[in-house]
């Protein structure tokens, strides 16, 4: 077997692979003999068939599925033998493969185009300064938190006639007369427009203008049951028929309430649920927070690293390996999003394979187990599963399919999770306290 690599540019090179007839022929003879072992042939007795009688039958097919096998393994061996970084697949000559005669021909000769992104280096260093934001929790979130959850954990109950701050569900009938079950929150309505709402019976009906009644373009489409660039296209009133109404009595500030937030006697005054609820909600901002900084600093080294890709080729081959769901116009709409992600994943790659990062199966299990336990209450559901908690994740690492998806997903999110941190540690973060209010018109202006 002979293999050469062609450099045609910088990112794009041929490999030829030729095969002779000693490279092959003794996995032939020995895939004849596994076939003349188990066949089953009409006039002869199992395990008895003459391989004369194989080859003529399947001869060709046999000579066709191993000389694929070791092109197909020698071009992997050579790529990671050689470190070449390759981008997608090696594409075939599909032209030239259509003239083989597997009939006749005793050497073989396939032709690869490779597609391979240059060395780059990634700028980790204090030079490269970004903001880290510090959302502060003032007393109207913290006030605006402890209402939410007094009606999350209140009590329910259906009066007759509707009142200020009661929800209603019922039937909305559009300016196009279509029509759809609904919700609507009062706590949402406009203020000018809530007196509309209040004094309603059940079968009443109600018009009003959906973008007079709804300052937030979400609840709007919520209401309207659009998605949000179609509601706010929506013009003319409609008319909502009342079906239920429910009011929520907001729960008090007691043991009973700290219990169902917290878990059963976590917190046991007032003054430390409300610190806790602070602390809490000032987690889930730093969360928010980290997202932006994540996204910036992902764009920020996308857009600083000097990364040259084979875009003729990836086109080419997001065509062909598409099975034609790819076409030239999807192409122009999505292709620089998808340059942009390979760009993030090289250099996810690139500072992993510098600073020596790496995923234990253990952590991987450990990130599971913490995952199950954010996404069904917490601390609290840790206590009560106990051991159960390890063959929970065990069981949702391996997945119904069996193929190990979960664990991968797992895997790369928490690869990802360890190069972020690293390159929190190499690059500057200077600290900015700002409001969550100033923080949402940042993050809503960043959009890339």
């Amino acid at each position: 077997m002979n293999i050469t690599l062609s450099q045609q540019n910088t990112t794009e090179a041929l490999l030829n692979v030729t095969l002779t007839e000693s490279d092959y022929l003794p996995k032939i003879e020995e895939k004849v003999k596994d076939y003349a072992r188990k066949a089953t042939i009409k006039g002869f007795r199992a395990g008895k068939v003459p391989s004369g009688v194989i080859r003529k039958m399947f001869g060709k097919s046999i000579l066709v599925e191993e000389v694929n096998q070791l092109i197909s393994q020698a071009v992997s061996e050579y790529i990671r033998d050689n470190k070449l970084r390759v981008l997608g697949e090696p594409m075939p000559n599909e032209e030239k493969a259509r003239l083989i005669d597997w009939e006749t021909q005793k050497n073989f000769e396939f032709e690869f185009q490779l597609g391979m992104v240059n060395d780059f280096a990634v700028d980790l260093s204090a030079k490269v300064k970004l903001t880290k934001y510090v959302i502060t929790v003032d007393d109207q979130v913290l006030n605006e938190t402890l209402e939410d959850i007094k009606q999350r954990f209140g009590t329910v109950s259906y009066p007759e006639v509707s009142e200020a701050g009661d929800n209603l569900s019922g039937e909305l009938t559009r300016a196009d007369g279509t029509t759809q079950d609904t919700y609507i929150p009062f706590q949402k309505i406009a203020k000018k427009e809530q007196a509309r709402f209040v004094g309603l019976t059940k079968e009443d009906a109600v018009s009003f203008d959906p973008s007079n009644a709804f300052d937030d373009e979400v609840v709007l489409a919520q209401v309207l049951g659009l998605d949000r660039e179609e509601a706010v296209k929506q013009k003319g009133t409609v008319t909502f028929k009342v079906g239920t109404i429910t009011r929520v009595m907001p729960a008090e500030l007691n043991q009973e309430l700290f219990d169902k937030v917290f878990g059963k006697e976590v917190v046991d005054s007032e003054e430390a649920f409300v610190q806790r609820i602070k602390d809490t909600v000032a987690e889930n901002y730093t969360r928010e927070a980290d997202r932006l900084l994540d996204h910036e600093l992902q764009h920020h080294l996308v857009d600083h690293t000097n990364v040259t890709m084979p875009e003729a080729f990836l086109k080419q081959w997001l065509k062909a390996s598409s099975r034609g769901e790819v076409t030239d116009e999807i192409l122009e709409k999505e292709f620089k999003a998808y340059a942009e992600s390979l760009k993030w994943d090289l250099i996810k790659n690139k500072i992993a394979e510098d600073l020596s990062i790496q995923v234990e199966g253990g952590e991987v299990r450990e990130k599971a187990k913490q995952m199950i336990v954010e996404q069904f209450g917490g601390a609290a559901i840790a206590a009560q599963l106990g051991d159960k908690l390890d063959a929970i994740a065990d069981n949702y690492l391996s997945g119904q399919d069996g193929k190990g998806q979960n664990f991968m997903r797992v895997y790369n999110q928490l690869r990802t999770e360890k190069i972020v941190a690293a390159i929190k540690e190499k690059v500057t973060l200077a600290e900015k306290a700002i409001t969550l209010e100033e923080f949402r018109k940042i993050a809503a202006s960043h959009n890339h």
